[in-house]
């Protein structure tokens, strides 16, 4: 049986998908770019860094840039995959552990959020990077169904949080009902308890309401979520519905969980006008870190505060991730952690 871990649990390394000018992020690129060397650095300094370019020029390019921030050129690995975009979470790959601890890459089907956005190159991303011999002896197996890593939290002990519309999608998932797709998690990911959201999406968002823009498994008895305290904020109702939901949910054995709300940022605007999603739930966790997306705003100092308190034992690193959602994401979404043991060794 495979289990899926938990994002805390020892890693290997996490993985990037770097940003090109074939990509949307070509009116602002020596600013993204300037991002995710500054976010390569922070990852390398706990842990291995992936990253995959969309050729061998873009990998010269990279490797230059990375190492240029002192970092340690043994924490660096890239590995060539033509892409679309630069949304990791959801196009690499999710790994499950045996019980033995060997893990196995599930290779999900990635359509774009449902179409919205081209994605034929991005779904193939973990088949050539397997191909290409990164990660050794172990096995990947490609799964007919689509799943962004982004769509789903998990406590490492069998329990699975999503809101129900990412993945009971006619657009994802044409003809799958909730418990066929439950049915298709629990074999594949482990999962034996599921908690599904109805409510749950900030401005801007176009995942329909990923979960990890809204609630993350701090420990396994332990969820922090967004929380908006202005009720003439666009969003303030939706997510007083999910907290609602959060609030009654109960764990595999019956009991509650222990709640923390994360401050929400002031409305942060586009070029068109239009509100960006910004939040700080959009966290990654590392080996002996926590990285947390700011955004230049009074709430971030908040942000860090209580994330210092639910992960006592690691440092809290913060980035200014204006830049990410100024097309539609933020700092989780660029990554996407690997389970210990996934990575080969440097030939």
């Amino acid at each position: 049986m495979h289990r899926l871990p938990a994002e805390w649990e020892p890693q290997s390394g996490v993985m990037l998908t770097w940003p090109h000018a074939e990509t949307d992020w070509a009116d602002q690129l020596d600013r993204v770019e300037a991002l995710y060397a500054d976010l390569a650095a922070m990852i390398m300094g706990y842990e291995t860094l992936l990253i995959v370019c969309r050729d061998s020029a873009q990998a010269e390019q990279v490797r230059a840039c990375v190492l240029a921030q002192r970092t340690e050129p043994a924490r660096l690995r890239i590995a060539i995959a033509a892409n679309n975009d630069t949304w990791a979470r959801d196009h690499g790959p999710i790994t499950v552990l045996g019980r033995d601890g060997a893990p196995t890459l599930l290779d999900f089907h990635f359509n774009g959020w449902g179409g919205k956005f081209a994605a034929e190159l991005d779904t193939q991303i973990t088949a050539q990077l397997h191909q290409s011999g990164l990660f050794g002896q172990i096995a990947r197996e490609a799964i007919d169904l689509v799943l962004e890593g982004g769509a789903i939290e998990t406590d490492g002990q069998g329990t699975l949080l999503a809101v129900k519309r990412t993945l009971v999608d006619p657009l994802r998932n044409p003809g799958l009902s909730r418990l066929e797709i439950e049915q298709k998690l629990a074999a594949r990911l482990g999962i034996r308890h599921f908690l599904w959201l109805e409510h749950g999406a900030i401005s801007g968002d176009d995942t329909d309401g990923h979960i990890d823009t809204l609630a993350r498994f701090c420990d396994a008895n332990t969820i922090c979520h967004a929380r908006c305290e202005d009720p003439s904020d666009a969003d303030y109702a939706e997510l007083k519905a999910m907290e609602e939901e959060l609030q009654a949910l109960r764990d595999i054995q019956g009991r509650p969980y222990r709640l923390v709300a994360l401050p929400t940022p002031k409305p942060l605007l586009g070029a068109d006008g239009e509100r960006l999603p910004a939040g700080y739930a959009n966290f990654l966790i590392i080996n002996g870190a926590v990285i947390l997306p700011i955004y230049g705003d009074p709430a971030d100092a908040q942000a860090k505060a209580i994330l210092a308190d639910l992960f006592a034992d690691r440092e809290i690193l913060t980035l200014d991730c204006t830049p990410l959602v100024r097309q539609g994401g933020s700092l989780h979404c660029i990554t996407m952690q690997l389970p210990q043991g996934t990575l080969s060794a440097p030939h």
